[in-house]
């Protein structure tokens, strides 16, 4: 979704609500830091003009005295409004990390079913970064220069209101329509480049997971062109933002020495015309040249902006992104009692996967599902853990439909294995503990015997606390799977939903699985979706599924 600059940053402020305090106090040590480094300059043009014998406001020694405590408190304004506004950035950087982490939950995993994981990463880690710019040096600089621009134009109002005007001028000028210009003179070069840059990273991260096939196959120049080909597609837009960017401070520079020449100028027709002192001629133009570092700050971000905001708009994209399937809470926990599906249909997209489908599953009975790839067999377990809404037709649990059951409630009846077990960058007792945070290392050992991996596992030099490597690599596909089964035992649920679990085993580990199924299935509800006739060996009833229809 294509959002304007302006609402990126009106719904990126939003975010800054529970730190609100800290905010206001950057923005008045900002507004006090400012006002005394150009009072440094004020005062010292003050003090040369009375050493010269012209008359000033104040005296040279209380000058002087209010030149050293301007610098010092510009010092220490300076790092506490910095200090602040990067305490403030850092930590809404980690609270935009929870809340797209708890939006990509929801997302999961109908949202993200062959959704660009590079380009995800992409989002998660670089371009939440780059929301620090705006959140340490845009949104309290904003307000900072609002303020201090005020008060000077008061200032030098003082002297005479036309030249109060001609600051004024100035100011908006170099800190609002010169940014706004700059902004849309760059155009949609950012979204262009954070989505190119999306673009890489899923690329290289496609080809570092492909990497033994890249190198059985001899692909790996080809592959590398590639990488060469977008790395240059994206440094020529990075370029182009640059180019534009360099423009800007060409424009910003020729716009701030034509103020300051109209500033003296002004006072300069002022004070021949006898209306103001010639003081006020040196002071003026002084406090204007010396004034202009919050609004060029606010100039500068104008290019800059273009890779936050587009960053800032494909994080709002994902906060925005509506779940196929909302949680639902606050209804009356059930107890398993069986399953059922009348008169099922699903599609995905256009393409309809199951077709007017019915079966019953009865508490404590395994249920074999067979049919050939395709035919909605691993959609139909997708279904009943609610991974998607049905289109039409009811899937039941206990009698009642899934949509009336809590979230909770329903993934605690049920354990899902899939045909392809994810293991994460953990040693293998985390991996099991996701199944059961609390399980006792005696459940966690049950589970992996009935699994048939125990043994394999106290093989390892470090037994359960072994590293399985990234994506589980160092395990075997059977090995892996049987780990994947492990989990399904430890969550313990009433009712398993098992996509092929044997499909990498042979057939002695195949064996020692189904017995263990077996055994349970008095206090178990197992529904067995496998292409092999010797695991629908232990159901109790065999469906063939064709087409999505029961056959």
């Amino acid at each position: 979704m294509k959002r304007s600059g302006f609402k990126v940053m009106t719904r990126l402020a939003g975010l800054v609500k529970p730190l609100l305090g800290f905010m206001v106090l950057a923005i008045i040590m900002g507004v006090v830091g400012n006002l005394c480094a150009s009072f440094i300059t004020i005062a010292g043009v003050a003090a040369v003009s009375g050493l010269l014998g012209f008359t000033v406001k104040w005296s040279i020694r209380f000058i002087f005295i209010a030149m050293g405590v301007f610098a010092v408190l510009r010092g220490v304004l300076r790092y506490a409004e910095q200090a602040s506004n990067h305490f403030i950035a850092f930590k809404l950087l980690a609270l935009i990390r929870d809340k797209v982490f708890g939006a990509l939950r929801k997302l999961a995993p109908a949202k993200l079913e062959g959704r660009d994981k590079g380009d995800l990463i992409s989002i998660i880690s670089s371009d939440i970064e780059l929301l620090e710019v705006f959140y340490a040096h845009t949104l309290s600089p904003m307000a900072i220069a609002l303020v201090f621009s005020i008060v000077m134009i008061i200032f030098i109002g003082s002297y005479h209101w036309l030249l109060g005007l001609m600051a004024a001028c100035a100011y908006i000028a170099v800190g609002v329509i010169l940014p706004l210009c700059i902004s849309k003179f760059s155009g949609s070069g950012g979204n262009n480049y954070r989505a190119k840059s999306g673009d890489l990273s899923s690329f290289v991260l496609d080809s570092l997971r492909g990497l033994d096939e890249i190198i059985q196959y001899d692909c790996g120049s080809e592959r590398l062109n590639t990488i060469l080909e977008k790395s240059e597609d994206l440094a020529q837009e990075d370029g182009k933002l640059k180019s534009k960017a360099g423009m800007g401070s060409a424009i910003l520079s020729a716009v701030l020495i034509a103020f300051d020449l109209g500033m003296l100028f002004l006072s300069a027709y002022l004070f021949s015309k006898g209306e103001i002192l010639f003081d006020g001629v040196l002071i003026c133009t002084a406090a204007l040249m010396s004034s202009f570092g919050p609004v060029v700050a606010l100039a500068n971000l104008g290019s800059t902006l273009q890779y936050t905001f587009a960053a800032g708009n494909r994080v709002l994209d994902i906060l925005d992104e509506t779940p196929v399937v909302e949680d639902i809470s606050g209804k009356e926990d059930i107890e398993f009692n069986g399953a059922e599906c009348r008169n099922l249909s699903f599609s995905y997209g256009d393409e309809e996967i199951i077709s007017d489908l019915s079966l019953r599953i009865p508490k404590g009975k395994v249920v074999g599902i067979v049919g050939r790839s395709g035919s909605g067999k691993s959609t139909l377990l997708k279904l009943f853990m609610r991974f998607w809404e049905s289109d039409r037709g009811e899937l039941l649990i206990s009698d009642r439909n899934i949509n009336e059951v809590n979230t909770d409630n329903l993934r605690d009846m049920e354990s899902f294995m899939t045909q392809e077990t994810h293991l994460f960058k953990d040693s293998i007792l985390n991996n099991l503990l996701i199944a059961k945070a609390d399980a006792t290392m005696e459940e966690v050992t049950d589970a992996c015997k009935k699994a048939s991996v125990h043994d394999f596992i106290m093989g390892l030099p470090q037994g359960y606390n072994t590293d399985v490597g990234e994506l589980g690599d160092t395990l075997s596909g059977g090995e892996r799977q049987r780990i994947g089964l492990a989990r399904a035992f430890l969550h313990d649920s009433p009712f398993m939903l098992l996509d092929e679990p044997t499909s990498n085993l042979d057939s002695l580990n195949e064996a020692v699985i189904l017995k263990s199924l077996h055994k349970q299935h008095e206090d178990k509800t197992v529904v067995l979706v496998s292409h092999r006739p010797s695991t629908m060996g232990i159901a109790d009833k065999v469906y063939s599924v064709e087409n999505g229809r029961v056959s």
